[in-house]
């Protein structure tokens, strides 16, 4: 890894540490690498639906703070482009899911990113794949 490389990984580190939406979930980062990162976080009650399981939306944002994380981790200033994501099983109060992204290519300023959200005994809960885009900066 190279000094750009570890830069990069240092400052998508304290993004995710600054976000206020983060700290206010309680989602934490578990790891971060060039082009990956894992974040974690505890489904709760306020996070359900009508359906009592958790709101779609809390599992987006799980796997978008993931992507957001990963594709910051080359330096420049990188946002979403746009994303999707397929809902496979249902989470529910207490369980704990985490997102882990991979970066699957980077062309000039864009980027393609999948995420995996998994409840702890690995059975996938969701998929999502996001497109990034780089505001400024040498691709």
């Amino acid at each position: 890894m190279g000094a750009e490389d570890t830069d990069g990984v240092s400052r998508a580190r304290e993004m995710a540490d600054r976000d206020p939406t983060n700290r206010a979930l309680g989602i934490e980062l578990v790891e971060v690498g060039p082009g990956r990162a894992t974040l974690r976080m505890r489904v709760g009650e306020a996070m359900l639906n009508g359906h009592g399981t958790m709101h779609g939306g809390y599992l987006f944002l799980l796997a978008d703070a993931a992507f957001a994380v990963a594709c910051n981790t080359h330096g420049p200033v990188t946002v979403a482009q746009g994303a999707q994501v397929s809902f496979l099983r249902p989470a529910r109060a207490g369980e704990e899911l985490t997102a882990a992204a991979v970066e699957r290519e980077r062309a000039g300023r864009s980027g393609i990113y999948d995420v995996t959200v998994r409840r702890a005994g690995g059975e996938t809960v969701a998929e999502f794949r996001g497109q990034s885009a780089m505001l400024a900066g040498r691709p």
